[in-house]
């Protein structure tokens, strides 16, 4: 009898005491599945606001990029050059002859701007990886401004235009100082970027930022009146020959020499014109590319193709550009 109570008596206790872990136990896994609903609805939430908000960011950059992201160059030229007009015809023709002979079947719209142009070119030179021209490895062109305000005497820089902003005064020294600067960081990094796919990334970023791209644009620009100050005294001095471009460009009435080029041609650029055909002899010979560039608006004619410029060494990288009417300009993309 003592021996059942015993065993009673243990096993309403374990029951009690099962009971109350059961009871726990039940707390326990209700908590942990409420625990997990909500982590779960935690990380669903803040997965779709991460999304949202990457999405926001590509737009924005997207909004923001100078250089557009690569289309299809027939579907192009089938939205741009709708309707059965003379020159609707012309240029679907054009494209078509681009996509079929030249295997040119992407490209990259550029905003269309004064800086067109500066943009195309600077653009593939830093997404290729090309590296300084020759003359510019062998001085600094940080020093630049200084040399031509100082050692040439040309104080009339200081009525150098920044593309809209049209007069500086004093202030021009300075703030060439820190164009030259900017291209010259900019284009360091860039080339040193042996991944092509990071390398995109970083021009991606650089043309997204207007306040620092046009400071390129303008340390080009400003590259372009040094050493046309330089042909200029070479031909003077009569100390050594200098290109044949340049002596097409001071037999212009507007552009004789490097005050009237400044203030008739340079200035304006960024703000009211692009650069001129003889302007783009001389930005490929300054950094030192083949500019081949296809002009749609010349279809069927010898000008349809031409090369910037026109003389040029075997070792220089071609880039490639297209225009529709030689004053904007985009970035075509050839696939075999």
């Amino acid at each position: 009898h003592e021996v059942w109570s015993w065993k009673t008596a243990s096993k309403e206790s374990l029951c009690l005491m099962w009971q109350k872990v059961k009871v726990q136990l039940m707390l326990s896994m209700s908590f942990l599945t409420a625990l997990f609903w909500y982590c779960r609805r935690l990380y669903s939430f803040l997965a779709q606001l991460l999304k949202r908000w990457s999405n926001y960011l590509q737009r924005q950059l997207i909004r923001n990029l100078s250089v557009l992201p690569e289309v299809d160059l027939l579907g192009y030229s089938a939205r741009e050059w709708k309707g059965e007009t003379k020159q609707a015809k012309q240029m679907r023709e054009a494209y078509e002859e681009l996509f079929r002979s030249c295997h040119i079947k992407y490209l990259r719209q550029v905003r269309r701007d004064n800086y067109s142009v500066i943009r195309a070119v600077l653009f593939q030179i830093f997404s290729q990886g090309i590296p300084f021209p020759s003359w510019m490895k062998e001085r600094d062109i940080l020093k630049l401004p200084e040399k031509l305000l100082y050692s040439q005497g040309c104080n009339w820089i200081q009525q150098y235009s920044f593309g809209p902003e049209r007069y500086t005064g004093p202030n021009a020294f300075g703030k060439l100082r820190k164009c030259m600067e900017a291209l010259k960081t900019n284009w360091a990094e860039i080339s040193a970027t042996r991944d092509h796919e990071e390398r995109g990334n970083m021009c991606n970023t650089l043309f997204s930022d207007e306040s620092k791209e046009y400071k390129l644009y303008e340390a080009i620009k400003f590259i372009m009146l040094y050493e046309v100050v330089e042909a200029y005294e070479q031909i003077k001095s009569r100390d050594e020959p200098v290109h044949n471009l340049f002596s097409l460009l001071f037999a212009r009435d507007s552009s004789s020499d490097p005050l009237s080029f400044m203030m008739n041609h340079l200035n304006a650029i960024g703000d009211s014109i692009c650069l001129d055909q003889v302007d783009l002899f001389l930005l490929g010979y300054l950094l030192e590319v083949k500019i081949r560039v296809y002009r749609l608006h010349r279809f069927n004619t010898e000008e349809f193709q031409v090369k910037y410029p026109d003389e040029y060494r075997r070792e220089w990288n071609e880039i490639s550009l297209l225009t529709e009417d030689d004053r904007y300009y985009h970035i075509p993309l050839f696939r075999t």
